[in-house]
């Protein structure tokens, strides 16, 4: 993919936001790419180490540092920065150290960034895009997290496997909070074009029984969980999807993806971010889509906006 137009700022150089910039820049996600931390020595390796390499990766180049000013003049920034999941940590009990972070963070941006559109991929990332957002006062469109566009990359994978088809095949969304209350949309779930519970193997079997669906919702949900336990963190999808993310944006693609943003009457839902089917383009989140819901769908996405808005207002938010 040729480089995007664009200056793409990652904040935070742990494992995620370093695996966004290389990401970005081996998929060529923005012309620029620039990585921040307040931590010297890891950012500034991090910087060479990338850069030793940007004769492999196309147009972008790669600069950083531990000055709030990079962030000038940034088209897109990404905010990974934050305090990590520890194993059987959940992802909401995150939400009061890494709120804080973001409100000495947020307006530091704002005044280096103003015209930018701002990702969250810090967890707990539905939460912190309400904190964020109000924060920034800016249209909910321009902040908003990449929720659960990893999850549904998860979910696709997980069926692709099992019906023996390219995952690029599979149409299905993982909707809600990114975290334990998300849930599959199995209603416009198929295969190309074919309903997923019709869909019918080689031998003639139906392999996505009631019971297969539940499976592989709980591998989803569970998914994050195996990955901290054997190598404590998750980096490499995560960055892969926040550049996707990026590139919609900057390419003014109006892709839809399943992104996270503080919604106002979608579904009944007011002030609360979750993640469900949306147009992402020029200048962010164009809209967020009317998706088919069943009667129990329906109540899992308010289940899982009660537990987000709760969790929202233990913070003052």
């Amino acid at each position: 993919m040729a480089a995007q137009n664009g200056r793409l700022v990652v904040v935070g150089a742990g494992a995620v936001g370093s695996s966004t910039a290389y990401a970005a820049l081996i998929r060529g996600s923005a012309r620029e790419v620039v990585l921040y931390d307040i931590d010297a020595p890891k950012v500034e390796a991090e910087v060479l180490d990338l850069a030793h390499g940007t004769q492999f990766t196309g147009s972008s180049g790669i600069t950083g540092g531990t000055d709030i000013s990079l962030a000038a003049g940034a088209d897109v920034v990404v905010i990974t920065a934050g305090a990590k999941q520890r194993p059987g940590q959940t992802r909401l009990e995150l939400a009061g150290t890494n709120a804080r972070i973001l409100e000495s963070l947020m307006p530091s941006l704002l005044e280096q960034a103003p015209d930018a559109v701002y990702i969250l991929v810090t967890n707990p990332c539905d939460v912190l895009t309400v904190v964020a957002q109000r924060i920034a006062g800016l249209p909910a469109g321009r902040v908003f997290a990449s929720g659960t566009v990893l999850d549904t990359a998860r979910l696709r994978w997980m069926v692709g496997e099992r019906a023996g088809v390219s995952r690029s095949s599979v149409h299905a969304y993982i909707v809600g909070e990114h975290g334990d209350t998300e849930f599959p949309l199995w209603t416009g779930a198929t295969i190309g074009g074919v309903p997923l519970r019709d869909w019918t193997a080689a031998d003639g079997t139906r392999p996505f029984t009631p019971e297969t669906l539940d499976d592989l919702a709980r591998g989803v949900a569970s998914a994050a969980y195996r990955v901290i336990q054997g190598k404590g963190a998750t980096n490499y999808a995560i960055g892969l999807s926040a550049a996707r993310i990026v590139e919609a944006v900057l390419g003014r693609e109006d892709a839809v993806l399943p992104v996270s943003t503080v919604l106002a009457g979608q579904f009944g839902i007011e002030g609360v971010a979750l993640s469900l089917p949306s147009v992402v383009g020029a200048g962010g989140v164009r809209r967020v889509l009317d998706i088919p819901m069943d009667d129990g769908e329906l109540a899992r996405l308010a289940h899982s906006a009660e537990a987000l808005r709760t969790s929202a207002q233990s913070l003052g938010y």
